[in-house]
């Protein structure tokens, strides 16, 4: 589960970093900025979702603060 989350969070930097990109390159011309935030929410969302059915599955325990 540990590995599934930190390519999850790569995913989501990567997604990021290339709307960056896309935003110094295209100079807001193209929709390139933009389909590449909606693929970052679009992972942060799975990410959420994945946390949440793994919880309620068992795979994951809530540990508190220690």
């Amino acid at each position: 589960m540990k590995i599934i989350v930190a390519i999850a969070f790569i995913l989501i930097i990567a997604s990021l970093a290339s709307a960056l990109i896309f935003l110094m390159r295209d100079k807001g011309k193209s929709n390139r900025t933009v389909q590449a935030l909606a693929l970052r929410v679009g992972f942060s969302v799975t990410l959420f979702i994945l946390i949440l059915i793994a919880y309620k599955l068992g795979y994951i325990q809530p540990t508190g603060i220690r």
